[in-house]
Protein backbone atom coordinates (compact mmCIF):
# COMPACT_ATOMS: atom_id res chain seq x y z
CA UNK A 1 0.00 0.00 0.00
CA UNK A 2 1.39 3.86 -0.66
CA UNK A 3 1.30 6.06 1.76
CA UNK A 4 -1.75 9.28 1.39
CA UNK A 5 0.32 11.84 0.53
CA UNK A 6 0.87 15.50 -1.43
CA UNK A 7 3.67 16.96 -3.36
CA UNK A 8 4.74 20.82 -4.20
CA UNK A 9 7.41 22.33 -5.56
CA UNK A 10 9.92 21.49 -8.68
CA UNK A 11 13.28 21.64 -6.87
CA UNK A 12 16.31 19.56 -7.72
CA UNK A 13 16.34 18.28 -3.72
CA UNK A 14 13.52 16.39 -2.13
CA UNK A 15 12.22 17.49 1.73
CA UNK A 16 9.73 14.76 3.03
CA UNK A 17 7.57 15.45 6.12
CA UNK A 18 6.68 13.06 8.89
CA UNK A 19 4.32 13.73 11.09
CA UNK A 20 3.58 13.38 15.30
CA UNK A 21 1.97 10.80 16.64
CA UNK A 22 -0.94 13.15 17.54
CA UNK A 23 -1.57 14.74 14.12
CA UNK A 24 -1.12 13.60 10.68
CA UNK A 25 0.37 15.33 7.28
CA UNK A 26 -1.86 18.56 7.97
CA UNK A 27 0.22 19.70 10.96
CA UNK A 28 3.04 20.55 7.77
CA UNK A 29 0.66 23.49 6.50
CA UNK A 30 2.78 25.78 8.10
CA UNK A 31 5.82 24.59 6.24
CA UNK A 32 4.71 22.58 3.16
CA UNK A 33 4.39 25.15 0.72
CA UNK A 34 6.88 26.96 2.26
CA UNK A 35 9.99 24.87 1.64
CA UNK A 36 8.30 24.54 -2.18
CA UNK A 37 9.27 27.72 -2.34
CA UNK A 38 12.32 27.78 -1.23
CA UNK A 39 13.12 25.44 -3.96
CA UNK A 40 12.32 21.82 -2.91
CA UNK A 41 10.34 19.92 -4.03
CA UNK A 42 8.47 18.45 -0.91
CA UNK A 43 6.46 15.11 0.39
CA UNK A 44 3.90 14.98 3.40
CA UNK A 45 2.74 12.06 4.23
CA UNK A 46 0.29 10.27 6.38
CA UNK A 47 1.69 7.35 8.13
CA UNK A 48 -0.49 3.81 8.48
CA UNK A 49 -2.99 4.66 11.11
CA UNK A 50 -3.30 8.50 10.43
CA UNK A 51 -5.20 10.80 8.32
CA UNK A 52 -6.03 9.06 5.20
CA UNK A 53 -4.10 6.16 5.25
CA UNK A 54 -5.66 3.03 6.50
CA UNK A 55 -3.98 -0.17 8.64
CA UNK A 56 -4.95 -2.71 6.69
CA UNK A 57 -1.54 -5.19 7.62
CA UNK A 58 1.12 -5.53 9.75
CA UNK A 59 3.74 -2.94 8.93
CA UNK A 60 6.94 -1.21 10.06
CA UNK A 61 6.79 2.48 9.38
CA UNK A 62 10.31 3.07 7.83
CA UNK A 63 10.20 0.77 5.29
CA UNK A 64 6.24 2.30 4.46
CA UNK A 65 8.46 5.56 4.27
CA UNK A 66 10.99 3.82 2.10
CA UNK A 67 8.11 2.24 -0.34
CA UNK A 68 6.39 5.46 -0.94
CA UNK A 69 10.33 7.37 -2.00
CA UNK A 70 10.41 4.49 -4.56
CA UNK A 71 7.08 4.79 -5.91
CA UNK A 72 7.52 8.55 -6.17
CA UNK A 73 11.33 7.68 -8.07
CA UNK A 74 13.12 9.30 -5.13
CA UNK A 75 16.72 8.46 -4.61
CA UNK A 76 17.49 10.42 -1.36
CA UNK A 77 15.41 12.98 0.59
CA UNK A 78 15.83 15.46 3.48
CA UNK A 79 13.55 13.68 6.12
CA UNK A 80 12.32 16.48 8.48
CA UNK A 81 10.50 14.65 11.25
CA UNK A 82 8.42 15.61 14.54
CA UNK A 83 8.33 13.87 17.61
CA UNK A 84 7.13 9.87 16.79
CA UNK A 85 7.62 10.84 12.96
CA UNK A 86 11.67 11.88 14.06
CA UNK A 87 12.16 8.41 15.53
CA UNK A 88 10.46 7.23 12.18
CA UNK A 89 12.82 9.32 10.00
CA UNK A 90 16.10 7.84 12.29
CA UNK A 91 14.60 4.18 11.90
CA UNK A 92 14.47 4.64 8.23
CA UNK A 93 18.38 6.30 7.90
CA UNK A 94 19.38 3.62 9.87
CA UNK A 95 17.73 0.58 7.43
CA UNK A 96 17.24 2.62 4.57
CA UNK A 97 20.80 4.89 4.44
CA UNK A 98 21.17 5.52 1.10
CA UNK A 99 17.64 7.31 0.74
CA UNK A 100 18.46 9.82 3.59
CA UNK A 101 20.10 13.19 2.92
CA UNK A 102 20.02 15.04 5.78
CA UNK A 103 17.91 14.75 9.09
CA UNK A 104 15.61 17.80 10.99
CA UNK A 105 14.26 16.22 14.02
CA UNK A 106 11.53 18.11 16.17
CA UNK A 107 11.24 17.47 19.86
CA UNK A 108 11.76 13.83 18.08
CA UNK A 109 10.94 10.63 19.70
CA UNK A 110 13.74 8.11 19.72
CA UNK A 111 14.24 3.99 19.50
CA UNK A 112 14.34 2.14 22.63
CA UNK A 113 14.07 5.38 24.75
CA UNK A 114 13.00 4.28 28.55
CA UNK A 115 9.91 6.85 29.11
CA UNK A 116 10.59 9.17 32.83
CA UNK A 117 7.78 10.12 35.55
CA UNK A 118 6.03 12.69 33.73
CA UNK A 119 6.07 10.95 30.04
CA UNK A 120 4.83 7.21 31.78
CA UNK A 121 2.28 9.06 33.78
CA UNK A 122 0.84 10.85 30.46
CA UNK A 123 0.87 7.29 29.55
CA UNK A 124 -1.11 6.01 31.82
CA UNK A 125 -3.65 8.34 32.18
CA UNK A 126 -4.09 8.57 28.09
CA UNK A 127 -4.66 4.21 28.28
CA UNK A 128 -7.07 4.84 31.49
CA UNK A 129 -9.14 7.03 29.53
CA UNK A 130 -8.83 5.20 26.58
CA UNK A 131 -10.22 1.72 28.18
CA UNK A 132 -13.07 3.76 29.97
CA UNK A 133 -14.08 4.59 26.33
CA UNK A 134 -13.64 8.52 27.30
CA UNK A 135 -12.28 9.80 24.24
CA UNK A 136 -13.19 13.42 24.39
CA UNK A 137 -10.83 13.26 27.53
CA UNK A 138 -8.34 11.11 25.84
CA UNK A 139 -7.96 13.72 23.13
CA UNK A 140 -8.21 16.70 25.23
CA UNK A 141 -4.96 15.53 27.74
CA UNK A 142 -3.38 15.09 24.44
CA UNK A 143 -4.34 18.95 22.98
CA UNK A 144 -3.18 19.66 26.88
CA UNK A 145 0.20 17.65 27.01
CA UNK A 146 1.59 18.61 23.83
CA UNK A 147 1.07 22.21 22.72
CA UNK A 148 3.01 25.27 23.86
CA UNK A 149 1.89 28.39 25.17
CA UNK A 150 1.37 30.41 21.84
CA UNK A 151 -1.00 27.78 20.32
CA UNK A 152 -4.18 29.51 19.65
CA UNK A 153 -7.46 27.90 19.49
CA UNK A 154 -7.17 27.19 15.83
CA UNK A 155 -4.07 24.81 16.77
CA UNK A 156 -5.80 23.68 19.68
CA UNK A 157 -8.87 22.18 17.07
CA UNK A 158 -6.85 20.87 14.73
CA UNK A 159 -5.33 18.76 17.29
CA UNK A 160 -7.81 17.47 18.55
CA UNK A 161 -9.45 16.74 15.24
CA UNK A 162 -5.81 14.87 13.93
CA UNK A 163 -5.87 13.07 17.69
CA UNK A 164 -9.59 12.34 17.31
CA UNK A 165 -9.23 10.79 14.15
CA UNK A 166 -5.73 8.76 14.76
CA UNK A 167 -7.43 7.47 17.86
CA UNK A 168 -10.74 6.19 16.06
CA UNK A 169 -8.82 4.51 13.30
CA UNK A 170 -6.09 2.88 15.68
CA UNK A 171 -8.38 1.33 18.05
CA UNK A 172 -10.46 -0.17 15.45
CA UNK A 173 -7.19 -2.31 14.27
CA UNK A 174 -7.14 -6.15 14.92
CA UNK A 175 -3.61 -6.82 17.02
CA UNK A 176 -1.91 -8.55 13.79
CA UNK A 177 -2.47 -5.14 12.00
CA UNK A 178 -0.44 -3.50 14.53
CA UNK A 179 3.13 -1.54 13.75
CA UNK A 180 6.29 -3.91 13.99
CA UNK A 181 9.02 -1.73 15.76
CA UNK A 182 12.67 -2.81 14.09
CA UNK A 183 15.69 -2.86 16.65
CA UNK A 184 17.93 -0.04 16.54
CA UNK A 185 20.64 0.37 18.70
CA UNK A 186 22.86 3.73 19.83
CA UNK A 187 25.62 2.39 17.84
CA UNK A 188 23.44 2.27 15.17
CA UNK A 189 22.24 5.83 15.31
CA UNK A 190 26.17 6.92 15.55
CA UNK A 191 26.09 5.09 12.44
CA UNK A 192 24.08 7.99 10.62
CA UNK A 193 26.56 10.14 8.97
CA UNK A 194 24.14 12.62 7.39
CA UNK A 195 24.09 16.40 8.86
CA UNK A 196 21.58 16.88 11.28
CA UNK A 197 19.58 19.20 13.08
CA UNK A 198 18.32 18.37 16.51
CA UNK A 199 15.58 21.14 17.84
CA UNK A 200 13.77 21.14 21.16
CA UNK A 201 11.11 23.14 23.07
CA UNK A 202 11.88 24.89 26.74
CA UNK A 203 8.20 24.00 27.15
CA UNK A 204 8.47 20.58 25.96
CA UNK A 205 8.64 17.64 28.41
CA UNK A 206 11.76 16.74 30.02
CA UNK A 207 12.04 13.90 28.26
CA UNK A 208 12.11 15.40 24.95
CA UNK A 209 15.30 17.51 26.08
CA UNK A 210 16.42 14.22 27.28
CA UNK A 211 16.05 13.15 24.07
CA UNK A 212 17.73 15.90 22.74
CA UNK A 213 20.62 15.54 24.42
CA UNK A 214 21.22 11.76 22.96
CA UNK A 215 20.69 12.97 19.81
CA UNK A 216 22.93 15.46 19.89
CA UNK A 217 25.66 13.22 21.54
CA UNK A 218 25.21 10.43 18.52
CA UNK A 219 24.58 11.75 16.00
CA UNK A 220 27.84 12.26 14.32
CA UNK A 221 26.51 15.36 12.11
CA UNK A 222 24.37 17.03 14.74
CA UNK A 223 23.53 20.71 15.63
CA UNK A 224 21.03 21.50 18.19
CA UNK A 225 18.74 24.17 18.61
CA UNK A 226 17.05 25.05 21.20
CA UNK A 227 13.51 26.73 21.16
CA UNK A 228 12.64 29.25 24.31
CA UNK A 229 9.28 29.65 22.82
CA UNK A 230 8.24 26.02 21.71
CA UNK A 231 6.16 23.14 23.44
CA UNK A 232 6.01 19.87 21.68
CA UNK A 233 5.12 21.03 18.48
CA UNK A 234 6.84 23.93 17.09
CA UNK A 235 5.62 23.36 13.28
CA UNK A 236 2.02 24.49 14.87
CA UNK A 237 3.25 26.55 17.20
CA UNK A 238 5.47 29.12 15.52
CA UNK A 239 4.98 27.83 11.64
CA UNK A 240 6.76 30.42 9.47
CA UNK A 241 9.64 30.55 11.75
CA UNK A 242 9.98 26.54 11.85
CA UNK A 243 9.51 27.02 8.10
CA UNK A 244 12.68 29.65 8.01
CA UNK A 245 14.73 27.27 10.37
CA UNK A 246 14.25 24.59 8.27
CA UNK A 247 14.91 26.01 5.05
CA UNK A 248 18.03 27.40 6.54
CA UNK A 249 19.06 24.24 7.84
CA UNK A 250 18.38 22.83 4.35
CA UNK A 251 20.08 25.18 2.59
CA UNK A 252 23.38 24.59 4.37
CA UNK A 253 23.00 20.84 4.24
CA UNK A 254 22.80 20.86 0.61
CA UNK A 255 26.16 23.16 0.39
Amino acid sequence: MTLSHDLAGQGPSTVLLLHSGVCDRRMWDGQFHALAEAGHRVVRCDLRGFGDTPVDAAHTHADDVRELLDHLGVERAAVVGSSFGGRVALELAVRHPAHVSALALLASGIPGFTPGDELRAWGGREDELLEAGDLDAAVELNVDTWLGPEAGPEVRALVREMQRHAFEVQLAVPEEFHPVTPEVTADDLAGIKVPALVAVGAHDLPDFRAVADDLTRLLPGARRVDLDWAGHLPALERPDETARLLAAFLAEAGR
